[in-house]
């Protein structure tokens, strides 16, 4: 990677006062810019992966997140039915559960679609 800092003195192993041609001056330039460019180059790399590993990392944690939020619903699910089970009986809970569940379902379905339509 190339040093930054600023070099007093330094004429590249060239005495100042022996001169250089233009060729030599033109070949040193297009390889110091060629040498800067692939350490940028480098650069923005690095910070590239440093930025996807991170939201690698938070991706993941969002996704148990979910899976957990997932389970916890349908064992609460699960409860309720077991809960109505006693009152109007196996079949009566599994249909008040999920006709209530895919009720809800619904309502935030067409939430999400009136959120997607164009507004005029």
């Amino acid at each position: 990677m190339l040093d930054p800092s600023p070099r007093t003195g330094d004429f590249g192993g060239v005495a100042p006062d022996e001169e250089e041609s233009v060729g030599t001056l033109i070949s040193r330039l297009v390889s110091e810019g060629r040498s800067l460019a692939q350490a940028e180059l480098t650069l923005v790399r690095a910070k590239a992966g440093e930025r996807v590993g991170a939201y690698r990392s938070a991706a993941i944690f969002f996704g148990a997140a979910g899976l957990l939020a997932l389970a916890a619903l349908i064992a609460l699910l699960v409860g309720l039915e077991l809960t109505l089970a006693p009152l109007v009986g196996p079949g009566g809970a599994t249909a008040m559960v999920v006709l209530v569940t895919l009720v809800i379902a619904a309502v935030l379905a067409l939430i999400g679609k009136r959120s997607l339509a164009p507004r005029s």
